[in-house]
């Protein structure tokens, strides 16, 4: 008996300690227990939002994506709008009126929006891409003349690695309101272009068919697309050639452009084709070469001192 009137007294006063006032927000009284009720949720929050992420990772893996930039966008989506639900939850459990506050935050949003309006413009931007999903994480970009590859994006700003492995910090409205190339949006095919010029003495058919050997030897070209030899122009020094082969690595096309430059060099050398370099023919009038005919000469005296002839 003794121990039956003990628990009851016990549970007792933890319900008071429980229900007892903090403090009032508005007309709401906050005791313990809300700010417990608050925590759970939070907790629950972080919880369930790691549980869909892993589900979303299983059903991927079932689905055979292996797209990472379409799971890095998903995986910040879903967790963006569980962690938006579960405060909606809690300020709700605080006796927060959301609508108020959706009023007021409001009128914060337009003050603030001009204060601070390029944080604004990154982070509506940073909304859009992860949205639209035109750029992803692992995408090689060409902003402002640069060549990057896409590490990572957040809400206000996107970080790149660039070819001299330099991690740049991107701000997002960059790649929203400029025009930026997305080298791997759809696919990774990406056409590299040798240009070389030949004398004008070459056997141009000797040049085409070499041309098209060192296309055709090359082992890391894209071989679903035929190589392309265009005979760009007539210069003032050579006849100009352009050889086009495709590959799907564009993050290395710079290095795949020297091999091809080396390719044409060599198989130049062994077919004795000569490249060709800028050259100025200067033509005289026959008096003006007479005239120059007559001028005196310095000659050397063998001893080091000038002689004029």
């Amino acid at each position: 008996m003794k121990n039956f009137f003990s628990s009851l007294f016990d549970k007792v006063v933890r319900q008071d300690i429980l229900s007892q006032k903090l403090f009032s927000i508005g007309e709401h009284q906050i005791t313990l227990m809300t700010v417990i009720a608050v925590a759970l949720i939070l907790l629950f929050t972080f919880l369930i939002s790691k549980l869909l992420e892993a589900a979303v990772n299983r059903a991927f893996k079932i689905r055979r994506v292996t797209d990472e930039g379409t799971a890095a966008v998903t995986h910040r989506l879903v967790h963006y709008a569980v962690l938006l639900t579960g405060f909606a939850i809690a300020l709700q459990n605080l006796g927060i009126d959301l609508s108020a506050l959706f009023a007021a935050g409001a009128l914060f949003a337009v003050a603030l929006g001009f204060a601070m309006q390029n944080i604004a413009q990154n982070f509506v931007s940073g909304v859009i891409l992860l949205v639209e999903r035109s750029i992803k994480p692992g995408d090689i970009l060409e902003v402002e003349g640069k060549i990057v590859r896409v590490s990572r994006m957040g809400i206000r700003s996107t970080v790149s690695r660039t070819l001299n492995d330099e991690e740049i910090i991107i701000p997002n409205s960059t790649l929203v309101q400029n025009s930026v190339t997305n080298y791997t949006m759809q696919d990774s095919i990406y056409r590299l272009r040798a240009a070389v010029g030949v004398s004008y003495s070459s056997d141009l058919a000797l040049v085409r068919k070499t041309l098209e050997e060192v296309a055709r030897d090359l082992p890391w070209r894209l071989k679903s697309r035929e190589p392309r030899i265009l005979l760009r122009q007539f210069g003032n020094s050579s006849v100009d050639y352009e050889l086009s082969v495709w590959i799907d690595q564009p993050w290395r096309a710079f290095w795949r452009l020297s091999d091809l430059n080396e390719a044409i060099w060599w198989a130049f050398k062994e077919k004795n084709i000569t490249i060709a370099f800028p050259q100025l023919d200067l033509h005289l009038d026959p008096p003006v070469t007479d005239s120059l005919m007559r001028l005196p000469r310095i000659e050397s005296n063998g001893s080091g001192a000038p002689r004029v002839r």
